[in-house]
């Protein structure tokens, strides 16, 4: 019978999509006095992706990353995205969004994104979120699942994405969390 155990904490990303890149220092303010000091940032770009989002956030959004210096358990990636979700109805008018927050978490193995709405992929964690594993870790690289959103799986963040997981690994490293890179 295998003993149940915590698994190692995890780092903390944002996925940012703005209406305006003037308002990313602002977002990232707000978000720097919930979760702490900002370690990795992929600066905003042109989000060409999908115009899933255009209705709300405009013809051509922005798209930017950020990552955390500190640490959180698995566990509290659903309340995250419940803060976030406050944040984003804050910025809010006449039902047009400044900004799309999508909180996620990096292990050494994977990255999970926490979401509100159900697939057959996504795990029910409650208060309304549900888990969704994105993309794993192999032969040095993130590799994407068959449902991973086009611009996840087309590999524009991997290079943000494996320098979030470095620090990770040397944050798990240094504390004595006995945590082998996973398919490295």
């Amino acid at each position: 019978m295998g003993q149940r155990k915590t698994p190692p904490k995890a780092k903390l990303i944002i996925g940012i999509l703005l209406r305006n890149a003037q308002n990313f220092e602002p977002i990232c303010r707000r978000l720097t006095e919930r979760f702490g000091p900002i370690d990795e940032i992929l600066a905003p770009f042109s989000f060409e992706a999908t115009n899933f989002y255009a209705d709300e956030l405009g013809e051509k959004p922005w798209r930017a990353f950020v990552a955390f210096e500190g640490l959180i358990a698995r566990d509290e990636l659903a309340a995250a995205k419940i803060w976030t979700q406050g944040l984003e109805r804050e910025g809010t008018t006449q039902g047009l969004r400044s900004y799309n927050l999508d909180p996620g978490i990096v292990t050494l193995g994977q990255l999970f994104l926490a979401t509100t709405k159900d697939q057959r992929q996504r795990v029910y964690v409650g208060e309304g979120i549900y888990i969704e594993p994105t993309l794993y870790f192999q032969n040095h690289d993130w590799r994407p699942f068959e449902w991973t959103y086009k611009d996840y799986r087309d590999g524009d963040y991997f290079g943000f994405l494996k320098a979030v997981r470095e620090k990770l690994h040397l944050m798990l490293k240094v504390q004595g969390v006995e945590a082998r890179p996973l398919e490295t």
